[in-house]
C-alpha cells in the first residue's frame, strides 16, 4: 500500500515559515472501521516517532486486502514542542507562551452536551450503529462551532488552533493510540479507560493504568469521555451497550531516548490490537501468546508518587522495577546547608508496597520536586 499524505499548516511564525504535521492515511479495498495513531505530542517523548515510522514502512509492504478500513498515522503531531529546548535539553511539555501542559488542552464535548439524557431518551430503541452514527454527528458539528470562533476577527489562542486541528482527524475513528515516553525514566506501560481492559491486553505490554478519574482536558480523555457517558446514561435507561470506540495512551520508554526494546514493543503491540480489532490481516498475528498475556492492572488514584522532603543530591535511590514493600529503603537525599550543622542524609522509606515505575532523570532536587513513582 502507498498512504495518501496529507500537510497539515499549524502555525505560521512572525517570519512568515510555517509548522506544519503530515498524515499518512492508508486505505484498505474494503470500507471498515478508523485507527488513529499519533505521536510526539510532548516534544521530549520521541519514542514514538520510531513506532509509527516503522509501522508506516510494514504497512507499505501490505496489499491493500490486508487492511480492511483505513488507518491514519501522525508521527510528530507537535512541531512546535518537539523544537522547544533550553541548552542540549528537549523540554516541550509546556507550551511556552501559557504555560499549558500541551496534553491539557483537548476540547471535551461531554462538557458542553446540557441535554445528553434527552438525547438517549431518543435513542433507546435503535441500533447500536445508529447510535454511534447520531452521536458522532452532533460531536462533530459542535467541534466545527470552534472553527468560526478560529475565523472571527479576534480570532483564539494558538492552543485552541492546534487543538481544533488534532481533534478533527480523530473524532470519526473507533481506536485511537496516542504515543508517549515518561518525561523521566520508566517502563512500558498504557492508560486504559474502565470497561476496556480486555483490549488493553491486545498491546501485549506489563502494566496499564485504568482511568478511574480524569477531566477529559488529555487526549486520550476528550476522545473516549463523552461516548462512555453516552454509555451510561443509555445503561441508566436499560439499554447496556458498549460503543465500538477505544482510547489508548501508551507509554514507552523515556524522554529524550529512543530505546530499541520499547520500540519493538510499541510496534509488536499494536500490530497485534489492530488485527485483534479487525483492521489488519498480516502472517504471524494475532500472536500466539496474546490470549494467554495479562496485564497487571492498578487503579490511577492507588498510584504513589514521592516528592523531595528537602532540597539536596539522590543517592542510593532503587532501580527502576525495583517491588518494594511498605517500609523498605527508597532513596536518600544528601542535604546541604544544614544551619550550623554538617550536611545530612535523609533517608526516604516506602510507604505503600508496590512497583517503582516512574523515576526522576535529575539527582539533584529542590524540595517539592518530583523523585519516583510507586504502582
Amino acid at each position: 500500500m502507498i498512504p495518501t499524505v496529507d500537510t497539515i499548516p499549524l502555525l505560521q511564525l512572525a517570519s512568515g515559515d510555517r509548522l506544519e504535521i503530515q498524515v499518512y492515511k492508508f486505505f484498505g479495498t474494503q470500507p471498515g472501521k478508523k485507527a488513529y495513531l499519533q505521536s510526539n505530542l510532548h516534544g521530549a517523548e520521541i519514542v514514538g516517532n520510531a513506532v509509527i515510522y516503522q509501522l508506516i514502512e510494514f504497512l507499505m509492504t501490505l496489499d491493500e486486502s490486508q487492511l480492511n478500513g483505513e488507518i491514519w498515522l501522525v508521527p510528530v503531531c507537535n512541531p512546535l514542542s518537539t523544537s522547544q529546548r533550553t541548552h542540549f535539553f528537549s523540554t516541550g511539555r509546556f507550551n511556552v507562551y501559557d504555560g499549558k501542559d500541551w496534553n491539557r488542552i483537548f476540547w471535551d464535548y461531554e462538557k458542553e452536551c446540557q441535554d445528553l439524557s434527552e438525547f438517549a431518551s431518543t435513542q433507546i430503541n435503535l441500533e447500536i450503529a445508529e447510535i454511534r452514527k447520531n452521536y458522532l454527528q452532533r460531536i462533530i458539528l459542535n467541534l466545527d462551532k470552534q472553527l468560526d470562533k478560529i475565523k472571527a476577527p479576534s480570532s483564539v489562542p494558538h492552543n485552541e488552533r492546534y487543538r481544533y486541528q488534532l481533534q478533527s482527524l480523530c473524532l470519526d475513528a473507533n481506536y485511537v493510540i496516542d504515543i508517549h515516553s515518561s518525561s523521566n525514566q520508566a517502563l512500558d506501560y498504557l492508560y486504559c479507560f474502565q470497561g476496556r481492559e480486555e483490549s488493553a491486553n491486545f498491546f501485549l505490554l506489563d502494566y496499564g493504568i485504568v482511568m478511574n478519574e480524569y477531566d477529559g482536558d488529555a487526549f486520550d480523555e476528550a476522545f473516549m469521555k463523552p461516548w462512555l457517558a453516552l454509555e451510561r446514561e443509555l445503561s441508566g435507561l436499560g439499554k447496556i451497550i458498549n460503543f465500538d470506540v477505544e482510547s489508548w495512551t501508551l507509554e514507552l520508554g523515556s524522554g529524550m531516548q529512543m530505546n530499541p526494546e520499547s520500540v519493538k514493543k510499541g510496534v509488536a503491540g499494536i500490530k497485534n490490537y489492530l488485527v485483534q480489532q479487525g483492521l489488519l490481516q498480516i502472517p504471524g498475528f494475532p500472536l500466539r501468546d496474546a490470549e494467554a498475556k495479562e496485564m497487571s492492572f492498578i487503579q490511577k488514584n492507588q498510584i504513589k508518587k514521592y516528592y523531595a522532603p528537602a532540597g539536596g543530591m539522590i543517592q542510593e535511590r532503587v532501580p527502576l522495577g525495583s517491588e518494594v514493600k511498605a517500609g523498605e529503603h527508597l532513596y536518600q537525599i544528601i542535604s546541604f546547608k544544614q544551619v550550623g550543622n554538617l550536611p545530612a542524609v535523609i533517608d526516604i522509606c516506602a510507604e505503600t508496597a508496590g512497583l517503582v515505575f516512574d523515576v526522576s532523570t535529575n539527582y539533584a532536587v529542590n524540595e517539592g520536586e518530583y523523585v519516583l513513582s510507586v504502582m
